[in-house]
């Protein structure tokens, strides 16, 4: 396949991108998450972060209050993110290298979300 072919970020991550303050409890993250039906929220500070189906998972496991605990404590910093021009086999390498399954996509400011999901239906 030569590269006029391959599918980059930009034709499978979802958008509008999705947001919480790092001030919002993890409840109210899980709740947006269920709403949107995603796995991840962008958090946007600096550094920049995100919070998962697996962080709110993880305090609950821990018996944390999630209904008083602000995402700011559970969170996920200093985040890998990809260009909207990386081609998907390469994001399939970085999932696979780092061990995550979101990746925020950055031009500038965030344009969206690249998941483990979208990697696997568009490589299949």
């Amino acid at each position: 396949m030569s590269n006029d072919t391959k599918r980059t970020v930009s034709d499978v991550m979802s958008t509008p991108l999705e947001t919480i303050s790092k001030d919002a409890t993890v409840m109210e993250a899980a709740q947006r998450m269920r709403e949107q039906n995603i796995n991840a929220l962008v958090v946007p500070t600096t550094p920049r972060a995100i919070i998962s189906s697996t962080d709110v998972l993880e305090a609950v496991a821990e018996g944390r209050d999630v209904s008083s605990l602000s995402v700011s404590d559970v969170m996920t910093t200093d985040v890998e993110t990809v260009s909207p021009d990386l081609y998907m086999e390469e994001v399939a390498a970085m999932m696979t290298t780092y061990g995550i399954k979101h990746l925020p996509v950055v031009d500038d400011d965030y344009v969206g979300m690249v998941s483990s999901t979208d990697v696997t239906a568009h490589l299949s």
